[in-house]
């Protein structure tokens, strides 16, 4: 997998921080201390504050509390083996936020499978049920790596191992019930936890997560391709695409003076001409995966008269020409390595090109430096989806339909008694929400999400209203997976 959410390590909502002067008094702030009981009544002790009970977990410590009205938000660190196998091999740190609501309310484990927003967040569940919400950076993502780096120690098992100690160190404080859920690479996550981990959770909300169980056998998303949208459409995207493969030379040139001025380099791709390539190849998956289907297709331009620079303007607006140069792949460098090693990649065939291509769609080795040594178990993925297939309950995926990632669906275990879903938001793409289903089935995910959690409701609708701060999403920037 490849381009396509990269420009924000990690998920991440672009929040401004508030500002203390506009915060509330919170649920789990300190009571009140000092004060005599009434004449005949039995003095009770304060509860102790929320900081507190959390700085009390073995391992955990403070980075930063930020204010937000209605909440406490607090950035942690939470020590981790390195090797859950061989805990006495050593340790190192691993970021983690709390969205603090109030502790006799669920709690939502959110990860985005990268790195760590450190400003106050609500993902769409945690509105649905008005939770709290814990949400965790993946290890060897930059800071939560250990150093010296063994990367033999990145696998989906450790990493939902991580999981599984945050939340045990943390259900003491949070006793009611949890849900999991992530998007892309975090909706992946979600489910490889809930694999190893059956009885954490109560549920799993899963967002546009793919699912390459044969890494080998990748046709299903020609077939996608060969179908999305409309006709006019997709022939609009692949002729601009082939232009740009056909005008390779003045384009890299202009790749070539961006560079330069920017400051970028090309050592682990090997050359700009890669990278060049890389970034074109991208274009029409990119495309379908997050341009809006409803306008998307008129700010195509006319690859017959489009300019040189309006034409590398484009694809820088939809690929990102730093996406394959060294200063765009270093924070991505744990994600190339999971997708060599365990997770699988699309390839796709884009016959529209002709004899264009010089070195085909790339695979993930090309992305991650040499010294760092890769081998691919296929066993990995084949296990999540019979897993998945045969035993998953409580589990729901929510895809887009213009979403090249849902040509490879999760298809879990059917029927009533497993209670899982699979659905598709009409005219969604990469950013696929439960809010983008339709009436029917958005009030029904919306119910079962709330039964799960322990919080009823049969009003088909979030408990929380929305905040356009804490709720806003920019899913391009906050998310990383690249086809």
């Amino acid at each position: 997998m490849r381009k396509v959410l990269r420009w924000v390590l990690s998920l991440v909502v672009l929040i401004g921080t508030v500002s203390a002067a506009g915060a509330t008094a919170t649920a789990g702030e300190r009571a009140p201390t000092g004060e005599r009981a009434p004449t005949g009544e039995r003095a009770t002790t304060a509860e102790p504050d929320i900081k507190d009970k959390l700085l009390a977990i073995p391992g955990m410590s403070l980075i930063e509390e930020k204010p937000y009205p209605g909440y406490r938000f607090f950035v942690l660190n939470y020590t981790q083996p390195v090797d859950h196998r061989r805990p006495s091999k050593g340790t190192f740190k691993q970021r983690l936020t709390v969205l603090h609501k109030d502790t006799s309310r669920p709690t939502v484990y959110y990860t985005s499978g990268y790195g760590l927003s450190t400003n106050p967040s609500r993902r769409e569940p945690t509105q649905i049920v008005d939770g709290n919400q814990v949400s965790m950076e993946y290890r060897f993502f930059t800071p939560s790596r250990p150093e010296p780096a063994d990367w033999s120690k990145l696998d989906i098992w450790q990493a939902a191992t991580d999981q599984h100690r945050i939340h045990q160190a943390l259900k003491p404080v949070y006793g009611k019930k949890w849900l999991a859920t992530g998007v892309s690479k975090g909706g992946m996550t979600a489910t490889y936890y809930e694999r190893f981990y059956p009885r954490d959770m109560a549920g799993i909300v899963s967002y546009v997560a793919p699912n390459d169980a044969v890494d080998k056998e990748d046709s299903a998303y020609d077939r996608f391709l060969a179908h999305v949208g409309t006709k006019e459409c997709r022939a609009r995207i692949q002729a601009v695409q082939r232009e740009a493969m056909v005008r390779r030379e003045p384009l890299s040139e202009k790749l070539a003076a961006h560079a330069e001025a920017e400051g970028y380099t090309f050592k682990t791709i090997g050359t700009l001409d890669k990278a060049f390539e890389a970034v074109v190849m991208d274009l029409v998956w990119g495309f379908w995966q997050y341009q809006p289907a409803a306008t998307a297709c008129g700010t195509i331009p006319d690859a017959a008269t489009v300019s040189d620079q309006e034409l590398f303007d484009y694809v820088d607006s939809v690929g990102g020409w730093s996406s394959y140069t060294d200063q765009g792949l270093a924070p991505y460098t744990p994600y190339y390595y999971q997708a060599g090693t365990e997770l699988g990649a699309p390839t796709i065939k884009q016959p529209w090109l002709g004899g264009l291509s010089r070195y085909g769609y790339q695979p993930p080795r090309n992305f991650v430096p040499r010294e760092i040594p890769m081998t691919f178990d296929p066993r990995a993925m084949r296990d999540i989806d019979t897993w998945v297939r045969h035993h998953a309950h409580r589990m729901m995926y929510v895809y887009g339909e213009y979403d090249p990632y849902g040509a490879e669906k999760f298809r879990p275990a059917r029927g009533a008694r497993h209670d899982n879903h699979v659905l598709t938001a009409p005219g969604a793409h990469h950013g696929a929400t439960v809010s983008q289903l339709t009436p029917a089935e958005k009030a029904r995910a919306t119910e079962r999400i709330q039964e799960w959690a322990g919080v009823p409701s049969t009003s088909g609708k979030p408990l929380a209203a929305y905040d356009a701060k804490l709720d806003r999403r920019d899913v391009k920037k906050e998310q990383t997976l690249r086809p």
